[in-house]
């Protein structure tokens, strides 16, 4: 006979919190990245740069 365990709603919603903060707090950073850093932060060459200008024409933001 095997013993089925079935987490608590407690456990279920804690966990549904912590993805969905989780998921916000990445989605504002990828949007201060893209939208607002202008190269402050991705110092690592053009490529990044560029990335993040074809970024911000992507999402409608104004950069130049």
């Amino acid at each position: 006979m095997a013993i089925a365990h079935s987490p608590s709603r407690a456990t279920d919603s804690l966990a549904t919190v912590l993805v969905t903060v989780g998921v916000v707090l990445l989605a504002l950073l990828t949007l201060y990245l893209v939208g607002f850093d202008q190269g402050v932060v991705s110092r690592s060459g053009m490529y990044l740069h560029e990335l993040m200008h074809d970024g911000r024409h992507l999402l409608g933001l104004p950069c130049h």
